[in-house]
């Protein structure tokens, strides 16, 4: 399995985090960790570029769903973006896809996860 690479970028009221790699029991600490740090503001929304991870067990999908249980709480949404098969196989199964959008693209999910336009008069 190759190890589990993490990156984010910060785009206005959207936190964007690529996850590269399996993600499972031997690496939750790891994602869980990652995820804290990252989110610099807890109100902001934060979309999972899940292009390049093609494995998600349950530890990692309760780390999801626990990023989006503390997003929902401070204000914020949680976007998942580019599930590869087995991932998006899980959302569709465990019923998250209904509770938290699912994006073909990227580009997408930010899209959606940004916060309204507010024009000054």
């Amino acid at each position: 399995m190759p190890p589990l690479s993490l990156a984010h970028h910060y785009l206005p009221g959207v936190t964007v985090i690529t996850v590269c790699g399996e993600v499972d029991a031997t690496n939750r600490a790891q994602f869980e960790s990652y995820l804290r740090e990252a989110r610099r503001d807890p109100s902001d929304a934060v979309v999972f570029d899940l292009a390049r991870m093609p494995f998600l067990d349950s530890s990692g999908l309760h780390v999801l769903l626990m990023t989006a249980t503390d997003c929902l709480r401070h204000g914020g949404t949680v976007h998942l973006a580019a599930a590869q098969r087995l991932p998006a196989r899980l959302f569709q199964v465990t019923g998250v896809a209904a509770h938290i959008p699912v994006y073909d693209t990227v580009e997408d999910a930010v899209a959606a996860a940004r916060p309204p336009f507010k024009r000054s008069l």
